[in-house]
């Protein structure tokens, strides 16, 4: 009987890791033209979160910072808090059972610029916690010109986010989103105005955004609510209800307990 690999051995111990890397093995037999891509940021690596920092890496690259560098920043970033892999994690699988239109874990890490974004940030948020407050400017600008998503590294962004679509996605420097939230492409959490220091909304867990809602100053959105398409929210939202209108008002239920998991957004 042969011995696993030193690459197949941990990752049976973390089945996320493990699918992934079976995933990649049968899309390299499926497009063999993909085969150097898979390798390089998948099948080559020991960890989801060193494939992660490689992926991150190739995609924020530039003259001003290579991706050598950038992957060594991501890699040490994530091995310095290991809630980093484990909130990945939990993003992957969101990801995965929320978007009907991913099939899989491996689609995310490749193609899907929500998800890469949300890692970029928790690397630029490690960064700015450890005071590498200069360097998580970087990142955070390099996924903005990437991703068309700009998280500012000193928000706090829980697990379980999916965002799809993930096109000019805001979330300001003071805002907090709590676990297992759900974005639409085009979500502001912003402030009202030139107002300094606590200034961006609170949003609590289970929350499902709609697309192009605009949450603004330093207001609470309850856990389980739900923000109806193109709302502009000025007001705390309570939980389990939901919001819309410009300014949106209270128009009903949410709809389920869970509406970041049922993505219902009919109002």
């Amino acid at each position: 009987m042969s011995l696993p690999s030193e690459m197949e051995a941990p990752a049976r111990l973390d089945p996320v890791w493990s699918r992934v890397r079976d995933e990649a093995r049968a899309m390299v037999e499926r497009e063999p033209l993909m085969a150097a891509m898979v390798h390089a940021t998948v099948l080559r690596h020991e960890s989801l979160e060193d494939a992660l920092a490689c992926r991150i890496a190739q995609k924020l690259a530039s003259p001003d910072l290579s991706a050598l560098a950038m992957q060594d920043v991501a890699r040490d970033a994530m091995s310095g808090d290991k809630g980093v892999g484990a909130a990945a994690r939990a993003d992957l699988v969101a990801v995965y059972e929320r978007d009907p239109a991913c099939h899989g874990y491996l689609q995310p890490i490749l193609f899907f610029k929500g998800f890469l974004a949300v890692q970029a940030y928790r690397v630029a948020h490690r960064l700015w916690t450890t005071g590498r407050r200069d360097l998580a400017y970087v990142f955070q600008m390099r996924s903005s010109e990437a991703f068309s998503i700009d998280i500012h590294p000193n928000a706090r962004v829980g697990r379980g986010i999916m965002i799809d679509h993930a096109h000019a996605i805001v979330i300001g420097e003071t805002a907090t989103l709590g676990d297992n939230c759900s974005l639409l492409h085009s979500v502001t959490l912003g402030g009202t105005g030139k107002e300094d220091g606590d200034r961006h909304p609170k949003v609590g867990n289970g929350v499902l955004i709609g697309a192009g809602a605009k949450i603004l100053g330093n207001i609470k959105v309850g856990s389980c609510s739900r923000i109806a398409a193109g709302s502009v929210v000025l007001h705390d939202v309570p939980s389990c209800k939901t919001v819309a209108g410009v300014p949106a008002k209270v128009v009903g239920d949410a709809g389920c307990d869970q509406p970041s998991l049922s993505m219902d957004q009919r109002v």
